[in-house]
């Protein structure tokens, strides 16, 4: 019953539009205060999360991205991905799902690969007769690559709550990322087949393919360079960001794309988004602190592991609660909501921490393209100046497709696993 009258408090507070990152923090405040537990608990509680050296991250792989983004690198990559294969069946989505997965390993966010890919495919496609809801939602689950393949802005802050390695996660990552980049290109060939109605490109001379590749091979190799200093352990995750950062401001100074007032407006942007994460992740922390205190985490697991006795049953109750929270709060409220509530169980059930987290990652990026508050639904519909319910329909069959990673993932677990414990 505390549960329920918790979680209902919540949502009413969201369903009011209190930002989530208020409605957490207040919400838990008020259960430090009804449970006779200090109030100075949380102030505590948010000091010793912000001074966490691996948040450094976080802002520092936004403006690495957003420096990208503004200095035009996004157009490069996607021109050298479409001259490789855009004569290929529904070539261009072939090219706009490859620049995804390509840009998800400069940027670690979602929003910066579906903004900055989509930019630039979505007037090249619908130029091209691609139906406009496919394009959107080939576009808004493209950009959700950029959580699960690494780097992966909620794959740190999963580590900062569970205490487990970033480079295992990232490692984690590596397997399911490319599985459903696969999945959406063979989905979109399948699509460009049966129901494109538009004519195959003529391939692209190889002098063409020479030179769009020479101009996109900087970001490339940054991404090469930002995921093998990470994986070699020559540097943190965070200090990996910033020798990113660094690389993107060489890359897009000599290409003389960036301007003053671009990277000014990209330190804006990171700013603003930053302070959003850090804000949810301090309500997150409060809130955390108080349904730890009230040994809500103790007693969900204890009721799993008396009604739930085997790990599939867990992970199906698990993702149909991850589907209907997706509908109202956003990637990483989630991950910090759930994953302190969920793990414990996780773990008397017999299931591999790195795997749960890359399975978060994945529930997580169904979030992201769901109404009503699918963040990557929103930046596309900016992007396209379209309908959100156009855009809504449109990642419809990509969903599918992602949730049918999940089973995968669950059938397979060395899909994530093999690489960071058997390699």
């Amino acid at each position: 019953m505390t549960v329920i009258l918790i979680l209902a408090a919540l949502f009413a507070l969201l369903l009011i539009r209190v930002p989530v990152a208020f409605a957490l923090g207040g919400l838990g405040l008020a259960m430090l205060v009804l449970g006779g537990f200090s109030p100075l608990m949380a102030p505590q509680a948010i000091l010793s999360t912000l001074d966490g050296f691996i948040l450094l991250a976080v802002p520092l792989f936004l403006l690495m991205s957003n420096v990208l983004l503004k200095g035009g690198v996004g157009r490069d990559l996607f021109a050298a991905v479409h001259a490789w294969v855009g004569h290929w069946p529904g070539g261009l989505a072939v090219a706009t799902i490859l620049s995804c997965g390509i840009f998800a390993a400069i940027s670690g966010s979602s929003v910066a690969t579906a903004a900055t890919i989509g930019t630039v495919a979505i007037p090249e496609m619908i130029g091209r007769g691609y139906q406009k809801r496919f394009v959107y939602g080939l576009l808004a689950a493209g950009g959700t690559l950029g959580i699960l393949i690494p780097p992966s802005i909620p794959m740190i802050v999963y580590a900062f709550v569970t205490e487990q390695s970033v480079l295992d996660l990232f490692l984690a990552g590596i397997g399911p990322g490319l599985l459903l980049v696969a999945m959406f290109i063979v989905f979109s060939m399948i699509y460009a087949r049966w129901f494109g109605g538009f004519k195959p490109e003529p391939a692209t001379g190889w002098n063409e393919r020479g030179l769009a590749t020479l101009r996109a091979l900087p970001a490339v190799l940054l991404a090469g360079y930002v995921i093998g200093v990470i994986y070699t352990g020559a540097a943190t995750p965070t200090e990996a960001a910033a020798l990113g950062l660094a690389g993107a401001l060489v890359i897009t100074l000599a290409m003389r794309r960036l301007t003053f007032k671009a990277f000014r407006e990209a330190i804006f942007d990171s700013m603003v988004t930053t302070v959003a994460i850090l804000l949810i992740v301090a309500g997150a922390k409060v809130f955390g602190k108080a349904i730890t205190l009230y040994r809500i985490p103790q007693d969900i697991s204890v009721f799993i592991s008396q009604t739930i006795d085997t790990p599939l049953t867990f992970i199906v109750v698990v993702s149909i609660v991850l589907l209907v929270m997706g509908l109202v709060f956003e990637a990483l409220s989630m991950v910090l909501i759930m994953t302190p509530v969920l793990l414990p169980a996780a773990l008397a059930l017999g299931i591999d921490p790195v795997w749960f987290g890359v399975y978060m990652v994945v529930m997580v990026e169904c979030a992201l393209i769901t109404p009503p508050v699918g963040l990557n639904l929103y930046v596309i519909q900016s992007v396209a100046k379209a309908g959100l319910t156009d855009v809504s329909r449109g990642v419809l069959p990509f969903l599918l497709l992602m949730l049918l990673s999940v089973v995968i993932l669950y059938v397979w677990t060395d899909l994530a696993l093999y690489i960071p414990f058997k390699l």
